[in-house]
């Protein structure tokens, strides 16, 4: 998912149609959310495996650092506490 779908939107500027960016964070790095991601242990779904993995890119070093993953199943929308809590540290 790092290379097929991060990079490929953050470095080389290709939208597969799979991250969006959560809005209304102040912070030097963007958050996004990965909503398309296929799982292997999750068979037959595909990339609507349900899974969201949130993540903040930096621009400068093209770091990429993991906040969350959860099923949507279990809970509705990404952690908001837990993402400003990241950005705070």
């Amino acid at each position: 998912m790092k290379k097929a779908a991060i990079e490929l939107r953050h470095i080389q500027g290709i939208d597969n149609q799979s991250i969006f960016q959560i809005p209304d964070l102040q912070t030097d790095e963007s958050v996004f959310k990965v909503k398309k991601f296929a799982c292997k242990a999750l068979k037959g779904k595909g990339s609507r495996s349900g899974l969201r993995v949130i993540y903040s890119f930096d621009k400068r070093t093209h770091h990429v650092h993991f906040i969350e993953i959860y099923y949507k199943g279990d809970k509705a929308n990404e952690d908001i506490a837990r993402i400003k809590r990241y950005i705070k540290e």
